[in-house]
């Protein structure tokens, strides 16, 4: 006996609620996205383990984005992430909690050295970069248009092109987050063979 995991759960979960939110009946989404009655039954009763390329028409089939089937629920009571420690000297990076919805919401800790220059690689276009200055100071930004930030300074902007964060005699703690826009369009790579 297979036992789904509880990602499969939840994905089964969303298709059958989008679906229904539709009004589409089961027979009319499995014809839209190409699968077997019987192979849509088993996915919306959680029992199955899809792939991604049956995601993929599935979320074609109910013009959604395929992460909107795949993105948990956000908890709703509070979620606590304890500190970390880092090395003297080390840059270090931490994915503190990922949204989606409409746009992907990316939060991330950002700790810096002293003295410490750092290139920001470009996103996906249309992403929005947050920067909160928790302690210490940066000169951060897009390249030809950077600011000196503080403690409590907040700094919106283009991720999408060339950026950068600079420390001076002291280290930096910065809360990142990254807004980037999902396209309502499904694009389906077809590949000439």
């Amino acid at each position: 006996m297979l036992i789904p995991s509880s990602t499969a759960a939840a994905v089964g979960a969303k298709i059958r609620l989008r679906r229904q939110q539709r009004g589409m009946s089961a027979a009319e989404m499995a014809r839209r996205a190409g699968l077997s009655k019987a192979t849509l039954s088993q996915l919306e009763a959680c029992n199955g383990n899809p792939t991604i390329d049956t995601l993929d028409a599935i979320a074609v089939a109910l013009r959604i984005p395929i992460a909107d089937l795949l993105a948990r629920d956000a908890d709703t009571g509070p979620v606590y992430r304890p500190g970390t420690s880092v090395k003297p000297g080390e840059v270090a990076r931490e994915l503190l909690r990922r949204i989606s919805s409409g746009n992907s919401l990316e939060i991330w800790r950002l700790r810096i050295p002293p003295e410490t220059e750092l290139a920001g690689v470009p996103h996906a276009t249309g992403t929005i970069e947050h920067l909160l200055i928790a302690s210490g100071h940066v000169t951060a930004g897009p390249v030809d248009a950077p600011q000196d930030l503080g403690p409590g300074d907040m700094l919106a902007f283009a991720g999408d092109a060339p950026h950068f964060y600079r420390t001076g005699a002291e280290a930096v703690d910065i809360t990142v987050v990254f807004a980037s826009p999902i396209s309502p369009e499904i694009r389906v790579c077809v590949r000439s063979r």
